[in-house]
């Protein structure tokens, strides 16, 4: 090609014709003219027009119109929040912004980005909360298998996961964003509930023992219970959650004993029941301030003497459902959690069950798996409830395997309220 000479010397060996995201060379001015008339020359894009936003758990999802003069270009679009300024991007509508702090309203903007630069911005959209999604996780019970359910809906389970290794007679707990769960005598690993995935190594207890029950608040889980080498045990541990590291001692339960149930609002956690020896059940519940250290306080006394019980709680209410002496049984009985007082009975479950899992929101309890009547088989069977009244148990759906010693996680449960 020859070259170009205008007006001031400016020469040009390789004009090149402009696209809808770029102009890079030397024209005459019709040239240029043409070129915009013919939609071909860049400018800044419009302002897309802005959708109704949703929101998720720390996330919300934002539509949008794009600009009509791209030219057949292409853009990248960022959707902005307020407050804070997180941002997200995708190359079309919709735009998923994450990290955002759920019970927050936001509001966002769009922009779109071209090779011309970035445009102008969005009206802002309708305001959104997001919330944390409650979900019940079941782990092990003579398997490595992880599951989980959305707590507000029914349904049956699906995959979530793997623990490392098998688990059976063991304890776990969670606060809104992980899970721990016992995976041997010692060891304690541990899951994102971000999003599905395996366990991995997080810690290990005091001391080995399996069979023991455990609580949690935002903060800490506490472990306590169970049979060590030599004994039933009167151990309380516990982990600061969000910091890999090994348990410390809290203190010792009033009773030395294996298969208790745990339940806890923010700031008290109970112990409840469980075998004092391999044949002796015993009916006794104890408390303890999750925040402080120090030996467990008598709380009351359940309704029976039973071992192998599940717990859960909302912010005020602590649920045991099922339970064995020596057989399972179908009870679900309550305590307010705030009032140091005897159990009182809220109705039946579906199925008698022992060893079985228990997980809640703040408002519906769960129960998960166990030994039916007789320990003659294992169960699938999730029951609900809803924690502030009474009356029986509802079929929920089932687990994706039946299994027995199963161990019940929730992001939501009263301890986290």
């Amino acid at each position: 090609m020859t070259s170009k000479r205008y007006t001031g010397n400016i020469i040009t060996d390789t004009p090149t014709n402009p696209t809808a995201n770029a102009a890079k060379g030397v024209w005459s001015l019709a040239e240029a003219e043409a070129f915009k008339a013919a939609n071909k020359w860049p400018t800044l894009p419009d302002a897309p027009t802005i959708g109704t936003a949703t929101a998720g758990s720390a996330s919300a999802t934002v539509p949008f119109t794009v600009p009509t003069n791209l030219y057949g270009g292409t853009a990248q679009y960022t959707a902005t929040s307020n407050p804070s300024g997180v941002t997200g991007t995708a190359s079309s509508s919709p735009v998923t912004v994450t990290g955002l702090t759920n019970d927050t309203a936001y509001t966002f903007t769009v922009t779109a980005t071209t090779g011309a630069g970035t445009g102008a911005a969005s009206s802002a959209s309708n305001s959104v909360t997001p919330a944390l999604v409650p979900r019940a996780w079941f782990a092990g019970g003579g398997s490595n298998v992880i599951d989980y359910v959305n707590i507000a809906s029914t349904g049956n389970a699906t995959d979530w996961g793997d623990l490392q290794n098998s688990v059976s007679n063991t304890a776990g707990a969670s606060n809104s964003t992980r899970g721990l769960v016992q995976a041997n005598s010692s060891r304690v690993d541990y899951f994102e509930f971000a999003s599905a995935g395996n366990a991995t190594t997080f810690a290990n207890l005091s001391s080995g023992r399996d069979s023991d029950g455990a609580l949690a608040n935002a903060t800490r889980a506490v472990f306590a219970g169970g049979e060590g080498s030599a004994s039933f045990s009167d151990i309380i541990d516990y982990f600061t959650i969000s910091s890999i590291g090994n348990a410390t001692d809290f203190g010792d339960l009033t009773l030395g004993r294996r298969d208790v149930s745990g339940c806890s609002s923010s700031t008290r956690g109970t112990f409840n029941m469980g075998l004092k020896t391999s044949s002796l059940r015993t009916n006794i519940i104890d408390y303890i301030t999750i925040a402080s250290t120090g030996n467990a306080t008598d709380f009351g006394d359940a309704l029976q003497s039973l071992g192998n019980s599940a717990g859960c709680s909302s912010s005020t209410r602590g649920i045991m459902f099922g339970g064995n002496n020596p057989y399972s049984n179908n009870i679900i009985q309550y305590i307010t959690i705030a009032s140091a007082g005897n159990a009182t009975d809220f109705g039946d479950l579906t199925v008698a069950a022992s060893s079985c899992a228990g997980a809640s929101s703040n408002v519906r309890g769960l129960r998960g798996g166990g030994e039916n009547v007789g320990s003659t088989s294992n169960s699938n069977v999730i029951d609900y409830i809803t924690i502030a009244s009474t009356g029986n148990a509802s079929d929920f759906g089932d687990l994706t395997t039946s299994r027995t010693e199963v161990v019940g996680l929730a992001n939501a449960h009263g301890g986290l309220q």
